[in-house]
């Protein structure tokens, strides 16, 4: 059985709660899972496409882990996006559609409350509606896109027993997804 790659992507990790926390249960099975914070690798913020792509490559399923901010994702994450999903590679060509089947997941920790996430809700789109970008990019390159994991309630609900659950709930759905 092959690790599932999980791609961290958490501009500030060291003051982080549930991301973490959520790192440190995959570190625990190094047998399942590879750790792969983008903060910690490029800095500057310049990505190694090659490096990312070879990385992707090696991994039949990938989770991409990060804070939902502004309804969206940190900044990092949509500069991979941009720079390592490229035409030949990812999609466009026959030699390309590197992450087809590839089983692609998102694991979000959002600062709001779930109810929020509802139509009745303060915001009135649930967190699958606002992520829609991320299905369909990987559903245009070919990939198995899978449902989300989400911890909703940092800033509220944040307790030390909720955090410890969220990391065994994480877990089971990362090791349901290969």
């Amino acid at each position: 059985m092959k690790r599932t790659l999980v791609i961290v992507i958490h501009p500030n990790i060291q003051d982080s709660v549930v991301n973490k926390r959520w790192i440190k249960a995959l570190s625990s099975q190094p047998d399942k899972y590879l750790v792969h914070d983008l903060h910690a690798a490029y800095p500057t913020g310049e990505i190694d496409i090659q490096k990312e792509q070879a990385l992707v490559e090696q991994h039949d399923t990938i989770i991409f882990q990060f804070p939902f901010y502004w309804f969206n994702c940190p900044p990092l994450f949509k500069k991979w996006l941009d720079e390592v999903l490229t035409y030949g590679w990812a999609y466009g060509s026959q030699s390309g559609y590197k992450m087809k089947g590839k089983k692609i997941a998102l694991a979000i920790a959002a600062g709001i409350e779930q109810e929020d996430y509802t139509p009745a809700g303060k915001y009135k789109y649930t967190l699958s509606e606002l992520t829609a970008p991320f299905e369909i990019t990987f559903q245009y390159i070919q990939a198995d896109y899978r449902p989300l994991f989400a911890y909703y309630g940092l800033e509220h609900r944040a307790t030390p027993e909720r955090i410890e659950q969220s990391a065994a709930a994480y877990l089971s759905f990362a090791g349901a997804l290969q």
